[in-house]
């Protein structure tokens, strides 16, 4: 017996319903045959560029993202309740960011330590007083899910800044469409095709109130070092819209606008993908090439639409999140539908002495950090980990936070020795505007391919598969 839910089988080894058309599917293909399309899917991937770069190692190498070919598959019930906890968790999102820049209602509640906001570095004064359109701070969130049990799902973190692995989600379903057409044929899956016609949309529904006729968008990257380049050049190609640089804009007349062939054109909603420190050297580093000098100043009267909105990073910071399920009762009057990881935040004594001691049974993260760097996983640390890590808590104990090491569901891959349990999570994909919510069935299910691990990021040697949301 596992101390893991494993997604594919029952207890007694049967298949869950979700599972049952993949498993006789399984059962009945040639392993040659299928090690044949693994291969091939791997050669499209290398083909179509689908590649990160990994950053502070010396080779720091474009990477193939490793991609298993048997789906992840979620029932339609389930995803009908991770849908409706998403949606809540995701307006209250916007309505604590429109707060924290105006009246701070849930500081004066005494729901929400002043410190948490006024001492965090990704709270931006410069967005005081600021009210973007429609109230919608975060016009794309990637909300990172960890299942535990038949109905137990968790939140592990919201990424509201600039989440990325959208385009891995839809090339995981085209290269699927194209390897095993057959499989689609006998399970009723939801598309996700039209995420970049539902991100276009959205983003000109969030277009200032002066833009007039068509709102022009485009996105800006800062160029083709930056590990998820790829994403922003396919995002743009495939919303049919202009992908950007800095040096490509300028404020004219205030208006941001892009060069183009026939002059500077005033742009209505930019979709950046540049961190607020570099989008503007006027009113934060002054020493970034990657942003736009007087964006902000054009932001704020009203000029152009940033997507998202300038300061969302306090809404991702790790030691925000331990106190979301507050801040999702205090916005929506109602209980969070999707729970929180227990959380020890270990600025406060008493929880820095128990981590402390319970260090090698816990998992410790950096409240600002991302993409699997700066943590901890005691339970795989050795002796020389841990000790370092004690003394970097000890130092500056309010830049950690910590939670247990939960045991993750786990789905199959194709191993060479056939089906596999791994251990994975789930990102999907929310995109927000004054006109609604609007949610990709399914998103990315990144997995941990090494045998055990519960490191499932990229660039810590995980991989993703195909997610199936079931129309029945």
């Amino acid at each position: 017996m596992t101390d893991y839910f494993d997604e594919m089988l029952n207890p007694d080894g049967s298949y869950r319903a979700a599972y049952s058309d993949i498993g006789q599917w399984f059962s009945e293909e040639d392993a040659a045959r299928l090690r044949a399309k693994q291969r091939e899917a791997e050669e499209v991937f290398r083909l179509t560029g689908i590649t990160f770069n990994v950053y502070g190692q010396a080779d720091a190498e474009e990477r193939l993202i490793p991609f298993d070919i048997i789906p992840r598959v979620i029932s339609r019930s389930e995803w009908q309740k991770l849908s409706r906890g998403i949606e809540q968790r995701v307006r209250a999102i916007n309505a604590f960011l429109h707060d924290i820049y105006h009246r701070q209602e849930i500081v004066r509640a005494g729901r929400l330590p002043a410190e948490m906001i006024a001492g965090n570095e990704a709270f931006l004064p410069q967005m005081l007083g600021v009210s973007p359109p429609g109230r919608v701070y975060t016009h794309i969130v990637g909300i990172d899910l960890v299942r535990t049990g038949p109905d137990e799902f968790y939140v592990l973190e919201d990424n509201a800044r600039t989440p990325s692995g959208v385009s891995y989600m839809l090339e995981n379903r085209e290269t699927m469409l194209k390897m095993f057409p057959e499989l689609f044929s006998k399970s009723r899956v939801q598309r996700v095709s039209d995420y970049p016609t539902n991100l276009r949309r959205s983003l000109a529904a969030s277009a200032p109130a002066m833009t007039t006729g068509d709102p022009t968008v485009a996105v800006l990257t800062p160029g083709i070092y930056n590990s998820a380049y790829y994403e922003h050049a396919f995002l743009a190609d495939q919303m049919g819209v202009e992908l950007v640089e800095g040096h490509d804009l300028r404020v004219r007349d205030g208006r941001v606008c892009m060069r183009t062939t026939q002059g500077y054109k005033a742009i209505d909603v930019l979709y950046r993908r540049v961190d607020d420190e570099f989008l503007d050297p006027l009113n934060f580093n002054p020493d970034s090439a990657l942003g736009v000098p007087g964006i902000m100043d054009v932001y704020r009267s009203g000029g152009i639409t940033i997507a998202n909105a300038p300061g969302t990073g306090i809404a991702d910071d790790k030691a925000i999140y331990s106190y979301m399920p507050d801040i999702v009762e205090f916005y929506t009057g109602e209980k969070a539908i999707l729970q929180n990881v227990p959380t020890w935040r270990c600025s406060e004594p008493d929880s820095l002495a128990y981590v402390l001691d319970n260090l090698n049974e816990l998992v410790v993260k950096e409240v600002h950090g991302s993409g699997g760097y700066g943590m901890l996983i005691g339970p795989a640390a050795s002796k020389k980990e841990l000790a370092a890590f004690r003394a970097k808590l000890k130092a500056k104990p309010g830049n950690y936070i910590a939670q247990p090491t939960l045991s993750l569901s786990t789905v199959p891959i194709f191993a060479k020795s056939g089906l596999a349990p791994r251990h994975v999570d789930l990102r999907p994909f929310v995109l927000v505007s004054p006109e609604g919510i609007n949610i990709t069935p399914g998103g990315l299910t990144r997995v941990a391919l090494k045998k055990g691990s519960l490191v499932v990021n990229s660039s810590q040697g995980g991989g993703t598969k195909d997610t199936w949301v079931l129309e029945d």
